[in-house]
Parts: structure tokens; sequence; C-alpha cells
């Protein structure tokens, strides 16, 4: 408590800006008071407007103390701080007061009366701020005690043997996780610091990432409890969220200690503190200092000291562009252009040296000379961060216009999916090779990126593409061992959907960078939880509603349950693999099958447009019941386009592939928007107590062209989509997704 209390008398840094904002009026105040003082000449008037400001400000001060007391008994911890600075605050509003009825006369000392005035002031705006960073202090307590409840459910996670026992403890990740979120979103939207806020979005980007990751590749390791890599992978995701978690409390603690298992250690990593190794200097810093420091001989000339602080500039620069020459990646063109740039940087700071010192004061000649000299070394200096710039693009140009993940993630699967273990080997050194140019060009970003927060987003990429690729791998090996097992598939799929994300994440980058570096002073993007376009789709509706906390809570949580009975029906439908079995799920294995269960689905997309509208009726006048006409009015047109999609009659291959292309387009579409209003129904349900259960759910059955369709009831339709606008999957989707092989098959 002791060392709680010399950390608030000592320092009284703001770090938040709520605290900032809450400063300012009293700051306001404070200021008018003085500013009244000063006045040589009073009127009435101004002297009974000056007496209620005083009063006002003490007023204000008296609730403030009051809340401050309050919080006080509740925190005994800061107990006896809060209470001495609330006391302090006390004194300096009174005091105020007092001071406000004093009016100045020609016999009263105005300058005596003003520095106490400025004294007090000082006083209060000092017991003021203690009062607010203790209560501060609270919050972050609170914060760092969700952490610690989020990683003891994790370590609870890592010791589960059964998957009841799984079950269970997940249900409790998930509610610690869903509070975690909503306290570490508060605190990083309050953050004063860029840098802060962006290493806080970092941070939360991979628990949300890893917490998708972490059921499937869990259920993996329980379904194969003796295969290695399934045990690796898992342990490489609780890894990553460890240190996440480590990098929450180092950001709330201001870069303090951070607290793992016990055991104190400072985080001493790159810009980001999350992974990397080594601070290495960046080249946009080493060149920005490198000009200043050229720009600062024109005022002091070159002598001993700045003449070594421009060898030492001039040496992280060149340091700094090796990483750009030394990289497998970048073109021999580059590599020569950047070689000559640094050798003309070299030669014009020599000139400079050699201007400078023979420079004659008195000499107009020598004088321009030297200018001279410093404007073409500046020059310099910006044609080399050009062409480092130009290098990073061309690296990032040439990868994506490859597009080698998506060839490489789908041979991996099939190589998985057929078992050969030998061809997944091979693929596995491509894929790393691919997975480091990737980090090359993180590298390359981080240095040519010129804000703090894109510098920690080009480190937060490289740390994750590390990752991800890695686990990657150990799922696509862990299915070629089990290639008939249900559940390595969808762990296989869920990190290959995850790369994708990240690779994403990377060109989001690379665009922000470069508009940066171009003028173009947009707002960095920063990572953050959760992320827009979740259900991937690019229709604008309604402004979105935001919910409360506790309403946030409740959705999270019931998502979070319907995702883990859909898991243990999982578990449980992974033992049946007879072809026979109706529990299967049914593939599509013509392009006609396609086509009849794409009008299937139009059809039940108008009952279920009927039977939302019937809900709506029962939802009160809102914002929410607006929202949901909007999307819900989407519904008919979409099914129409499909309808009309799948009546083109074809003759001919291109045709046929032309229709099978349009069909599984309008049925994603018509599955977005079905997505939005499932979701939207669910919160007015859950926000209203609407009973949406009504009428009883009936089973589906994917049925080939040669079945006869029958109608049943909508609500079944109703439910699984609604499991697809929490979780993002639903039996449908899949089958619509991974059968886009029925192009090749016509």
């Amino acid at each position: 408590m002791a060392g709680l209390r010399n950390e608030a008398r000592l320092s009284l840094e703001i770090r938040t800006k709520s605290i900032e904002q809450t400063l300012i009026p009293l700051v306001t105040q404070i200021t008018t008071l003085v500013n009244h003082k000063e006045k040589a000449r009073f009127t009435e008037k101004t002297s009974r407007s000056l007496i209620r400001v005083g009063q006002g400000v003490a007023l204000a001060v008296e609730k403030f103390v009051s809340v401050g007391q309050t919080i006080a008994a509740e925190n005994m911890e800061i107990s006896e701080d809060m209470c001495e600075a609330c006391e302090e605050a006390r004194m300096a509003g009174s005091t105020i007061q007092r001071l406000t009825m004093i009016v100045p006369s020609k016999g009263n000392k105005t300058v005596t009366e003003k520095t106490a005035m400025v004294r007090s002031a000082r006083q209060l705006l000092s017991a003021i701020t203690r009062v607010l960073l203790l209560a501060d202090k609270v919050i972050v307590k609170q914060l760092l005690v969700s952490k610690d409840k989020v990683l003891n459910a994790l370590n609870d996670l890592d010791k589960v043997t059964s998957f009841t026992d799984f079950v269970n403890y997940f249900s409790k990740f998930g509610n610690d996780m869903v509070e975690l979120a909503h306290l570490t979103g508060d605190r990083q939207n309050d953050l004063k610091s860029e840098k802060h806020r962006a290493q806080m979005g970092a941070a939360r980007a991979i628990l949300e990432r890893s917490t998708s990751m972490l059921l499937p590749s869990c259920k993996t390791c329980l379904r194969h409890p003796d295969c290695g890599t399934a045990k690796r992978n898992r342990d490489c995701v609780f890894k990553q969220m460890r240190q996440a978690l480590n990098m929450i409390h180092f950001i709330v603690t201001d870069g303090g200690c951070s607290q793992m298992n016990g055991h104190s250690s400072p985080i001493t990593n790159g810009d980001s503190g999350i992974g990397l190794d080594n601070v290495h200097p960046l080249a946009s810093k080493a060149l920005k200092d490198l000009e200043e420091a050229v720009e600062l001989t024109r005022v002091t000339g070159v002598s001993g000291q700045s003449c070594e602080k421009l060898h030492s500039a001039l040496d992280s620069v060149i340091e700094t562009a090796q990483d750009f020459t030394d990289s497998a990646y970048t073109s021999h063109d580059n590599r020569e252009k950047i070689v000559q740039s640094c050798d003309q940087l070299k030669s014009d700071l020599q000139t400079v040296f050699e201007k400078s010192s023979s420079q004659n004061q008195n000499d107009l000649l020598s004088t321009q000379e030297a200018e001279t000299a410093v404007l073409k070394t500046i020059t310099s200096v910006n044609g080399l961060k050009k062409q480092l710039q130009e290098t990073a693009m061309d690296q990032a140009s040439e990868l994506f216009k490859a597009n080698e993940d998506h060839d490489l993630l789908k041979c991996l699967k099939l190589g998985g999916i057929n078992g050969n273990v030998k061809k997944v080997d091979e693929l596995s050194v491509k894929f790393e090779e691919h997975r480091e140019q990737l980090e090359e060009v993180c590298k390359l970003f981080r240095h040519i990126a010129t804000t703090e927060p894109l510098v920690i987003t080009a480190e937060h990429n490289e740390y994750v593409l590390r990752n991800i690729g890695e686990m990657v791998l150990l799922a696509a090996r862990t299915l070629a061992e089990y290639s008939n097992s249900k559940i390595a598939r969808e762990n296989l799929e869920n990190f290959a959907e995850a790369w994708e994300s990240q690779i994403n994440d990377l060109s989001v980058l690379v665009k922000e960078v470069n508009d940066f570096c171009q003028g173009r002073m947009d707002k960095p993007v920063y990572l953050s939880l959760p992320r827009p376009g979740k259900h991937g789709t690019s229709m604008r509706g309604p402004r979105p509603i935001k919910l409360d906390a506790e309403e946030q809570a409740k959705i999270a949580k019931l998502g979070l349950e319907m995702k883990l009975i859909t898991s243990e029906m999982d578990a449980e439908t992974d033992k049946w693999e007879e072809p026979d079995n109706d529990i299967r799920e049914g593939p599509l294995k013509t392009t006609q099958d396609l086509f009849v269960q794409a009008e299937y689905f139009s059809e039940e997309g108008y009952k279920l447009y009927k039977s939302v509208r019937e809900f709506v009726d029962r939802v009160p006048v809102c914002a929410h019941r607006d929202e949901l006409l909007s999307y819900l009015e989407k519904i008919p047109p979409s099914c129409q386009q499909l309808h009309s999609t799948l009546k083109i009659s074809t003759v001919g291959k291109a045709a046929t592939f032309s229709k099978v292309d349009g069909a599984i387009q309008e049925t994603k579409n018509l599955m977005n928007v079905i997505a939005k209003v499932v979701t939207t129904s669910f919160i007015c349900a859950t926000k209203y107590s609407i009973d949406y259960r009504r009428s009883p759910g009936g089973t589906r059955r994917w049925r080939t062209s040669y079945e006869n369709r029958s109608s049943s009831d909508s609500e079944s339709m109703h439910s699984s989509t609604q499991s697809d606008g929490l979780n993002r999957s639903s039996s449908s989707n899949r089958q619509f997704s991974s059968n886009n092989s029925l192009e090749k098959e016509s």
C-alpha cells in the first residue's frame, strides 16, 4: 500500500481520455478565477459573478469528494490514499470559495490574493488528479482480475481429459472471455496513447482469433489423445493466448513487469510487445533522425559532437537499409538502386562535413555552398526513403499477385483427406517458404511505416502469420494421420480460415502504409475485437444498434452454448461413418442436385420471410425493429434472383459452369441476408423476452433430384439459420461452399 501511495504522489501522468476530459472544465473555471483576480477594477456585477463561480467550484468539489470517499470505502487497498486526496481537494475548494468572497479595494493587496488563489488552484488540481488516478487503479484492478480469471480458465482447459469436462470448462471460459472483451475494449477506447491503443487492439485480436481456434484444436486432441501433432497444435493456441493476456497486463500496468504463473518478468520485445525477440532500429526512424541532424547543421555547423551524431545516424540508416538489400525476395534492380542511394547519401554527407568545416560566416559564397550541400543531402535522404518504400511495395505486389495461399491450402487439405502424409510433408516445405516471404513483407513494412500504430500492426501481422502458419501445418499433418476423422478435418478448415483472414489483414496493412506514404492521411487501422464483416458481406443496412454490456454478454453466452452443443453432436456423429447412416451429411453429387437444393433453399427463404414477418409484429416499435425490417425486406428480392438464375436453360459446358457459379453466388447472398435477419431477430427475442419457439421443429435432409419434395415446418430452417448467424457455420453453408467441385464435374 505504501508503494501505491508513493506512486500516486510521484506520478500524475494522465493516460486516459476520460480523466483528461474530467479535468478540462475544472481547469477552465480555475483559469477564470485567476484571471478575475488579476483585474485592477471590479464592478459589483463582477464581484457577484466571481462569488457564484467560487461557490460552484466548492459545490462541485464536494460532490466529487463524496464519490471518491464511496470508492475508498469499497476498495480498502486505496482507502487511505483516496481519503487523503479527497480531504486535500476539499480544503483547496474551501480556500478558493473564501478567496472569491474577498472584493479587492484600494487598501487590499491583490497580488497576495492572486498568489493564494494560484496556490489553491494548483493544490486542487493536484488533489483531484490524484483522486481520478486512484479511481482509475480500481478499474485497472478489475481488468487484471478479469484477465486472471481467463488465464485460470485456460489452465483448467489445458488439464481436461474428457469432452464432457471440456464443455463445462469451456462454458466458464466463454463467460470470462466476454467480460474481458468488454473491459479491454473500454480500456482501449479510453487510452490516450495511440501506441497503447494499437497494442491493446493487437492483443485483443489475438484473443479473438485464438478463441475460435481453441475449440477445434482441443476437440481434435481429445478425440485423438495419442496424436503428437494434435497436442502441439493445441499447445500453440494456448501459448499464443497466454502471451496476449501477458500483453494486456503490460499495457494496463503502464509497462510494468508482467505476472505469469506467479513470476514477474519485464517485457523487452518489439514495439507490439508480443512475441518478437529483439528491438531492431526502423528505417523510417533512422532516416528521420538523420534528416533532423543534417537540418541542425544549418544552425550549429559541424562540431565534434554533431559530427559524431551525424555518423551514428548514417550508420543506423545503412544498417536498416541492409534488411532490404539482404532480403532474398528483393529484385536485383531494387537492390542496385538502394545501394546507389546509400552511396550517394554517404557522398553528400561527406560534402556537408567539408563545406561546414571550411565555412566562413563572413563569406557569402561559402555559406551558400554549405546550404546547398545540406539541401542535396536532405534530397538524398528522401530519395532513399522513397526507394525503400517502392521495394517493400514491389514485394507485396508480387506476393499478392501470385496468390499462392489458396492453392497451397487446397492441396494441403486434399493431402490430409487422402491420408497422404508424404504429400503433406512436401507441401509443408513450400508453405513454410511462402510463410517466410510473408514475414519478410511484414518486416519491410514495419521499416517503412511512419506511425507507431502502423508499426505495431505490421509487427502483429508478422507474429500471427508465423504462429498460424505453424498451426496450419500441424493440423494438416494430424488430418493426414487420421484422414477419416471429421473433427480433424474441421480443425484444419478452421486454421485455414484463420490464415486466410490474416492474409486479408495484411492486405489492409499494405494499403494503409501505402496511403500514408503517399500523403493520403487516412486514419490507421487498429485491430480490435470484434472486427466488422462477420458474415463476409458488403451490403450496407441501417446503423447498427449498440447493446449495453449485459445484453452483449447474454447474447455472446448463448452463442457459445449453441456452439458447444453443435460440437458435442459433431463428436458423436464422428463415430458414425457408415454411408447408409441417416445422420451423415449428404453430399451434392451432381450439378442437378445443386440446382434442386438451391431452388428448395429459395422456397424456404420465402417461408422464413413470412415467419419472421409475423415475429416482427410482436416486437415493440424501436430501433431494433426498424433494423430487422430493413434486413427482412431484402429476402424476397434475393429469393427471386436465385429463382431466376435457376430457371435459365443451359446448353453446353460453358453455360452450365455459368449457371453453377450464379447459383452458388446467389445462394451465398441469400444466406448473408438470412444471417443478418436471424441475428437481429435473436437480439429482439432476447431483449424483449419474446418466445420464438412456438411451432415444433422438424428435421431436414438433403434431397437429390430423384426425391419428392415435401413441405415441412419452417421453424427448423429458422433454428438452423439462427445458429449460422451466431456461429458462422451451418450444414447448408458447408454444403454450398464445399461443393464448388461441381463446376469441374460438368
